[in-house]
Formats: structure tokens, C-alpha cells, sequence
């Protein structure tokens, strides 16, 4: 099988890598940096530029002979409220986390759709539930649900459609903001293998099955239900 991460570098992204090799199958990198697992191959793009989001999936896909599966991991964040975060932070949110997903897919589908394969985007239990100073993020990530149910109905019969719904990772995603916007030391974080794992398991689905939406989170996850 082989697979399309974007944001297969780190976090979520890297752990379904070791996931899908763990599996026997073949993982194809978008990202901005190299993966951490050697041995991967990989495409350097930055998801907020659409044309190369665009050639660098097209590449990978020629390279490898073809998709089986993709999955859009990548996701940004610029916490803040609306009036303190600057324009170009947050529309780069948006871009990466929603244009970045519909660019990825839009390039991977002639693929996909010949090898009758599967999509798995990842949205944020902020998707669904909305909470002050992620105006940018909570959009975005609403927008991928939304994309994700219009995709599944749009493309029925051609390829599998699954809508993830991760909450908050022991990831570098945290890692760089300020103090007030980090998870408090006690918070109920999942690991990101974990929900790796929920992503092949939605990806081995037999043509036909498919596991339409998925929320795959710590059983004391802060942000949901």
C-alpha cells in the first residue's frame, strides 16, 4: 500500500509513517522538512503555496507508480485573539490546514481514483467545538470537516472517504508557543501512535466498508464532546 502523508515529518504524520511501514506498506512524504524515518521518500512543499502543494503530490505519485491511500496531517496554529494575531499568521492557518488539505487531495484524486483507494483528513475536535483565541484554527479545521462530508458524497463509489477527528497529542505542536496557550502540565494528552494506528485501520477497510468519521482521543480529552 502505498501512502501520501502530508506533514509526514513529525507529530501524527511521522508516527502513521512507522505505522504504514510497520504494515509492510510504502509511506511518500509532503512536508517542509525531510522525514525523520530514512529510507522514506519525500517532497519538499510548503502547503500554504497550492501550485507547489499541487506538483510536489504529482511527483511523489509519478515516483512511486501510482496511490493507494493519502493522508493530510499537516496542521498549523497561530493561538491569539483575532485583533493580536496578524493577518498573514492567520490566513496562513487557513491555508495550510484547509487549502493545504483540499490542495493534496485535488492533485492526488486522478490516483486515487484509479487504484479505487482511500482519503483520511484530519480535522481537530476543535473542528467541532469552538473556543476563544483560535478563530483561525477552529475555522480551518471546521472547513475540513465540511470538505471532507462534500468529498465522501462527491466522490461515493470511487474511492473511500474518512473524516479523523484527533484530540490534543503528546507532539512538538505545543512546543513553540507562549505559556498561556500550552496544555497545563495535568492535561490529558493521547499518544500519536495511537492514532496512527486508527488511521490504518481505516485505510485497511475492503472496497466497499468504509469508516465514514472517526474521533480518536484521550478518554479524558478536555475538548470533547
Amino acid at each position: 500500500m502505498k501512502v501520501l502523508i502530508s506533514g509526514g515529518s513529525s507529530g501524527l504524520g511521522a508516527a502513521t509513517v512507522r505505522e504504514v511501514l510497520d504494515a509492510g506498506g510504502t509511506p511518500l512524504v509532503l512536508d517542509r522538512k525531510p522525514p525523520e524515518v530514512g529510507g522514506v521518500d519525500y517532497a519538499l512543499a510548503d502547503l500554504a503555496d497550492t501550485p507547489a502543494a499541487e506538483n510536489a503530490v504529482r511527483e511523489l505519485a509519478e515516483r512511486a507508480g501510482g496511490l493507494d491511500a493519502v493522508f493530510t496531517a499537516a496542521g498549523i496554529d497561530t493561538p491569539g485573539r483575532l485583533d493580536d494575531v496578524s493577518t498573514e499568521d492567520w490566513e496562513r492557518v487557513v491555508r495550510v490546514n484547509l487549502l493545504g488539505t483540499a490542495a493534496v487531495v485535488r492533485a492526488a484524486l486522478p490516483y486515487l481514483e484509479r487504484s479505487r483507494g482511500k482519503v483520511v483528513t484530519c480535522s481537530s475536535t476543535l473542528g467541532l467545538r469552538s473556543v476563544s483565541d483560535a478563530t483561525a484554527y477552529c475555522a480551518s479545521k471546521a472547513g475540513v470537516v465540511a470538505f471532507t462530508r462534500a468529498l465522501a458524497a462527491e466522490t461515493a463509489g470511487r474511492i473511500g472517504v474518512t473524516l479523523l477527528v484527533p484530540g490534543g497529542m503528546h507532539t512538538a505542536f505545543f512546543d513553540s508557543r507562549d505559556d498561556q496557550y500550552k496544555p497545563p502540565a495535568d492535561a490529558k494528552l493521547n499518544e500519536p501512535a495511537n492514532v496512527a494506528r486508527a488511521v490504518l485501520h481505516a485505510l485497511r477497510q475492503p472496497e466497499g466498508c468504509e469508516v465514514r468519521e472517526m474521533v480518536v482521543c484521550h478518554s479524558e480529552e478536555g475538548s470533547w464532546p
